[in-house]
């Protein structure tokens, strides 16, 4: 019985006593169901008796007895315990809580997906770094939980669509192609400007381009060097990103929406909505209407839009190409943002609470790293991927809520111990993988029988309990936007099938020793995992080796 038909079943026992006149509560549509915290108390509870009871006219416990006994009666339950103020505690016989490991193994790559976010149309953006310089440390924490939170979303239902808002327009391009020139003529890098080896090989790029660039009129210099440097620096963001299992759907250029003319039509909306006033010569927003902590300019008195305008029209373009929900996961220096996002919203004449959201990753801390040789003052992703690796990295970032500043010690992240999560938990899946080669050599097979009833070793009952709460736990990470809850589920999923490994023989003991129907359903249940921690894993965007 999985914890989905465990839920419907005391939905009909709750429409069962309804029906009888015992009860007088409208059902509920669904029922949560969890696992204990103490395995003594059962393999499934639900609160469902307290939240009918005042409905109902009834003592909290009164309504747990009239489904108790309802439920007592479902096959596949053992037992059913009253606890507390009215908890049920819900006992499953062996044999149903085995056939757990049927369901998974035959669902595959879908177990673990489910239906909780759908409907939800989702413009989720992240990372959006300027296109000036090399991807560094400060991004790689929401590229791991970006695109984990994508994958999560996705897997519960949602319709995301993944944005990189690419900062091409402003002065920093301006002084970024001044940087590149400057070095393709050998000249010291300008006042302001960008240093870094990276710069060189830009102009490197770029004369290899056009070996004509320095012969071109002076103007024309500065904006084809800014077109040639410009393109090979996106590239390798790209590139980069692509090692790091990151895609993004959409690649909107900030340049371009203001070519298009959507920054005066953003203005002209607003002020459309009653919430833009002239001052000063400028234009401005009023978002002290809307808890800002003060009026927003939009243009400036010498007729420049300001980043403020630009940012406008972006959220203005989300709500044209229909994303009724817009996510923003932007970096610890962006506090100020999240007031002055929303506000925009509500000037634009959206729910704050509903159609935006804005998250802040704290700072990592990255121990034993060094400093780019090519950009000199930065931490490069492309160097952390070939010190530590993608998937220690990118698990390493995703077991945290982006909340909490971060330090991590680099050579441990490599450690290949049971001390490093990454390792403890793709460990364990390389070891599910070479139980079921080695059992397979043995002449244990699935497909000779499955009799979940054999499945009576309490590790067993305890693999199953945390196998069949993944689903829940995926549903909450998604709604929650909480990648790091599970990478911790993984890492008890793990500790929980290392446990039954060293109890429970998938394969004979010995040469001589009879196959049995106990091993082919013990290979069910180690199958079962497997499919569980490769799930998940895949949610976090990191590999599930066979063997390591």
């Amino acid at each position: 019985m999985t914890p989905e038909q465990l839920s419907a079943a005391i939905r009909t026992a709750l429409t069962d006593a309804v029906a009888a006149g015992d009860l007088a509560v409208d059902v509920p549509a669904e029922v949560r169901v969890e696992r204990p915290r103490n395995r003594d108390h059962g393999d499934w509870s639900t609160n469902v008796a307290l939240q009918l009871a005042k409905l109902a006219g009834m003592p909290p416990r009164d309504v747990a007895a009239l489904l108790a006994d309802r439920l007592g009666r479902v096959d596949g339950v053992k037992a059913v315990d009253i606890a507390g103020p009215g908890f049920l505690n819900i006992t499953l016989d062996a044999a149903s809580a085995g056939e757990l490991a049927r369901s998974i193994v035959e669902a595959g790559e879908a177990y673990g997906r489910n239906d909780s976010e759908a409907g939800h149309v989702i413009n989720l953006e992240f990372i959006s770094a300027n296109p000036t310089g090399p991807l560094h440390l400060g991004h790689t924490r929401w590229a791991a939980l970006g695109d984990a939170m994508s994958r999560l979303l996705k897997a519960s239902g949602a319709d995301v669509t993944t944005e990189y808002y690419i900062n091409d327009a402003g002065a920093q391009m301006d002084k970024f192609a001044a940087s590149v020139l400057a070095s393709a003529k050998g000249e010291p890098t300008p006042e302001g400007g960008y240093p870094g080896a990276y710069v060189d090989d830009l102009a490197a790029q770029a004369l290899a381009a056009r070996p004509d660039l320095l012969d071109l009129p002076a103007d024309e210099q500065l904006a084809e060097a800014r077109s040639l440097a410009y393109a090979a620096q996106l590239k390798d963001i790209k590139d980069t990103l692509a090692d790091f299992g990151v895609h993004f759907d959409v690649w909107f250029s900030e340049e371009q929406l203001h070519a298009s003319g959507a920054v005066t039509q953003a203005v002209d909306r607003l002020r459309a909505q009653g919430h833009v006033f002239d001052e000063d010569g400028a234009v401005w927003l009023r978002t002290t209407d809307f808890t800002d902590d003060r009026d927003r300019v939009l243009i400036r008195a010498n007729g420049e839009p300001t980043y403020f305008a630009a940012d406008a029209a972006y959220y203005l373009s989300k709500k044209d190409r229909g994303f009724d929900e817009k996510i923003y996961l932007l970096g610890a220096d962006h506090h100020g943002y999240i007031n002055r996002l929303k506000a925009i919203a509500a000037c634009a004449g959206d729910d704050p609470e509903h159609n935006i959201e804005v998250q802040i990753g704290q700072l990592v801390n990255l121990g034993g790293a060094k400093l780019s040789k090519r950009a000199g003052n930065i931490i490069e992703l492309r160097d952390l991927i070939n010190w530590i690796g993608t998937d220690s990295i990118r698990y390493s970032l995703a077991r945290y809520p982006a909340d909490s500043p971060l330090s991590l010690d680099g050579e441990e992240l490599r450690k290949q111990t049971n001390d490093n999560p990454v390792f403890y938990v793709q460990y364990a899946h390389a070891r599910t993988s070479n139980v079921a080669r080695l059992a397979g050599e043995d002449g244990v097979s699935r497909v000779d029988g499955f009799h979940p009833s054999l499945l009576s070793d309490p590790t067993e009952a305890s693999l199953l309990a945390i196998l069949g709460d993944f689903p829940r736990v995926v549903a909450q990470a998604a709604h929650l936007r909480e990648p790091h809850r599970v990478a911790r589920y993984l890492e008890d999923l793990a500790g929980h099938f290392h446990k039954w490994y060293d109890t429970c023989r998938v394969r004979p003991m010995t040469a001589d020793e009879e196959v049995t129907d106990l091993h082919r359903s013990r290979l069910w249940l180690n199958d079962a995992t497997r499919q569980v921690l490769a799930n998940g894993l895949a949610l976090l965007g990191v590999s599930a080796p066979d063997r390591m």
